[in-house]
């Protein structure tokens, strides 16, 4: 009775607060009362109980996270799953060799026998979800500190997945939502054998690199295609060869007969975070300070990267993914900045906030709501100076292994020489692969370089209160830091792998804590941690205020926002395919998708980003499309939806309504580059890869028909 009572006033809270169809993502639990008679209206032909069912097979079983990042959909009985190219990517870059360079040349596997097993690999079936609000807001009061309070939902939490994780067998999420208003839990399993089936080259994969990443017309065929494998059981294992692939509950249906404008689309993933709560000063906050200080710190650590990466392609492939990585949210936190801007959204928010203001200080609302905008106000503007410093420093670690080593091999090894003989031999040989991997991974004049010039610009540009260490050595070498980081390459054992492997046998603590670039990454990740009893008071009250800044929003009607934010937990949006204005760039009649034929027009002979295999070219000359041309007889890649989606879709599937795949989600347009704040209705799209020039990838370009002939397709 507890559970129903508390499940219907979340649904309560939903149905008085549903929108529009196109934005939105939806739990899947409440699919039923809040969204399936408008779904319906749209085109859905499926009942809710064949989209999420606890008991039998449903769509949700089909879906899975990929390694914990994107999404990937399954597409044959045989454990068969699809996602993007750049989800696979990382994978796909360790698997290759100079010798055999699968991201450059790509990869099909003639048998399952040839599909090639990454080191480290996953992704994570979702079994069901449910309420769990009253039991954790009933351990809560408002009398907690914000630090007392994460400690009883945290206590709270670890019942919770203990009680629902069956020994072991599923992982338990317990999740917050609505700034911890609500929460619910999610079980899981995990598969962890899993192998790679096929990729297209970079240059159908990656098609447009950096200059289309979040433009419109793309021509860009991003998918690769992996395989679940479990124990004779089905259930999951680590690798091994003896491993069966996977016979998944359920599989999508692949349909070929296209798309038109005005279909219905639907799209499940896991979809990573967005902040459409956001309040003004944070928007103001990042556009200004924040995003700022990103986009320049990723610049400056590409740059550095790129410059090896040209010359030689094993550091190519070494770095390949990580660079990847990095432009994509460079490209993003610009496009931030100016979609905010160009929109005015923080000057939209603060009116809005201002009615709230309004609204909390009425005589029945005052005492609970009436400081909470004045409070997180007050928040942001002490902070401001603080979050471009701590974007410059925290940017390093994601481009420098130098800058993090405290967080990886480092602390690793300190684990090591802190253990008795007796630990250390039963970890000798795990970090010996540990140790092999990082050298095998690193260039040290990138390495160096990549350092070097992401400090130069921290003392530059950072303000606020720099590391006590940098601050210094920015004196001592007058505001370059070349000749610092050069010092401390000569002088650290963790720059070389003999003497790495010499620590093993001689391991000494008090040396790896004074060695120079052990020291220095520690302080920069405890001056980033670094939190005065003045900022520690100010994320006290700016942490109650926000949420009680969302429950005052959600009670009072003035948010435009009705669903919680994006966390990584599998959501459903739905809308149809839908095209923008003419564009002249588009050779398509209607600009909803983009064609082969378009492709060959931005084709550069030797471009990095532009160039295409002769064999495509080859084909669309001769019109060999196959089955897979569009009626209209060209070659059908990429198109439009009105999907609400963000970072973690990526590979989600796009289905029709009978739930028969029909594309793959991977970007959108520039106007969606500011999703995770704002959602526009008129002009953001989702970019979605055409199944059909998937398959005609697979079959006509790579002739591997017999991956195409294990799926389920729709003629």
């Amino acid at each position: 009775m507890t559970r129903f009572k508390s499940t219907l006033l979340a649904i309560v809270f939903f149905v008085g607060f549903f929108v529009r169809a196109d934005e939105g993502m939806w739990f899947l639990m409440f699919i039923e009362r809040l969204n399936h008679r408008d779904m319906q209206k749209m085109g859905l032909q499926l009942t809710t109980e064949e989209i999420y069912s606890i008991n039998n097979s449903s769509l949700k079983d089909a879906i899975v996270q990929f390694n914990g990042g994107c999404t990937a959909e399954l597409i044959s009985k045989d454990g068969l799953i699809l996602t993007n190219h750049h989800c696979g990517y990382d994978a796909i870059a360790e698997l290759s060799t100079p010798e055999h360079d699968y991201l450059s040349n790509g990869f099909w596997a003639a048998t399952k026998n040839d599909e090639m097993k990454p080191k480290s690999l996953y992704v994570r079936f979702f079994v069901r979800m449910d309420d769990c609000t009253k039991r954790i807001l009933g351990k809560l009061n408002d009398s907690m500190t914000e630090a007392e309070r994460e400690k009883a939902i945290k206590e709270e939490t670890a019942l919770i997945e203990k009680e629902n994780n069956e020994g072991g067998k599923y992982v338990v999420s317990v999740r917050s939502f609505f700034q911890g208003n609500e929460f619910y839990y999610f079980v899981y399993q995990d598969y962890k054998d899993v192998r790679l089936v096929g990729t297209p080259p970079d240059n159908i994969g990656k098609f447009g690199g950096d200059t289309d990443n979040w433009e419109w017309p793309r021509h860009t065929g991003d998918f690769s295609m992996f395989r679940v494998y479990g124990d004779a059981n089905g259930n999951p294992a680590d690798y091994s060869t003896n491993n069966v692939p996977l016979k998944p509950k359920r599989h999508l249906p692949v349909n070929i007969k296209g798309v038109k404008e005005g279909d219905f689309a639907m799209i499940l993933g896991y979809p990573g975070r967005t902040n459409r709560w956001l309040p003004a000063g944070g928007i103001e906050q990042n556009v200004k300070y924040a995003y700022p200080a990103w986009v320049e710190a990723s610049k400056t650590s590409m740059d550095a990267m790129k410059k090896y990466m040209d010359k030689d392609d094993a550091v190519r492939l070494n770095y390949a993914s990580k660079y990847a990585g990095i432009a994509n949210y460079w490209k993003n936190r610009q496009g931030m900045i100016d979609a905010l801007s160009k929109f005015k959204t923080a000057e939209s928010k603060a009116a809005n906030e201002a009615k709230f203001n309004a609204w909390a200080n009425k005589k029945e609302n005052k005492d609970k709501f009436g400081t909470v905008v004045e409070t997180i106000n007050n928040y942001y503007k002490a902070t401001n100076e603080k979050s471009r410093h701590d974007n410059y420093l925290q940017i390093m670690f994601r481009g420098s292994e130098y800058a993090r080593i405290a967080r990886s091999l480092g602390s690793q090894l300190e684990a090591y020489a802190k253990a008795d003989d007796a630990k250390r031999t039963e970890m000798y040989p795990d970090l010996k692969a540990v140790i092999d991997e990082f050298f095998a991974g690193i260039y040290l004049p990138a390495e160096n370089d990549i350092l070097t010039d992401g400090l130069n610009l921290y003392v530059k540009k950072a303000g606020y209160k720099l590391v006590p260490a940098l601050e210094n050595a920015n004196k001592k070498y007058n505001g370059d830091l070349k000749g610092y980081v050069n010092n401390l390459f000569s002088l650290s054992f963790l720059t070389s792998k003999e003497r790495v492997l010499a620590f093993l046998e001689l391991p000494n603590a008090d040396q790896l804590a004074n060695d120079p670039l052990m020291k220095l990454s520690n302080d920069m990740i405890a001056h980033l941690n670094l939190r005065s009893e003045e900022l520690t008071k100010l994320q006290n009250d700016f942490g109650r205020a926000y949420r009680l800044l969302v429950d005052g929003m959600r009670q009072s009607g003035l948010s435009p926002v009705k669903y919680p934010d994006a966390n990584s937990t599998l959501r459903l949006t739905y809308g149809k395919v839908s095209a923008l204005p003419a564009d002249s760039d588009n050779d398509a009649k209607v600009n909803y998708y983009t064609t082969l034929q378009g492709t060959i027009k931005k084709y550069k002979p030797n471009d990095e980003e532009f160039d295409l295999p002769q064999r495509l070219i080859e084909l669309n000359d001769k019109k060999d499309f196959g089955e897979y041309a569009d009626k209209g007889g060209y070659m059908p890649v990429n198109f439009l939806t009105n999907n609400d989606i963000t970072g973690g879709n990526s590979g989600s599937p796009v289905l029709n309504g009978k739930g028969e795949l029909i594309g793959l989600a991977f970007d959108g347009n520039i106007e969606a580059m500011a999703g995770d704040v704002i959602f526009d209705s008129k002009l953001q799209k989702t970019i979605n890869v055409d199944i059909r020039y998937v398959l005609f990838i697979i079959d006509k370009y790579a002739g591997a028909k017999h991956i195409v002939d294990e799926m389920t397709i729709i003629r």
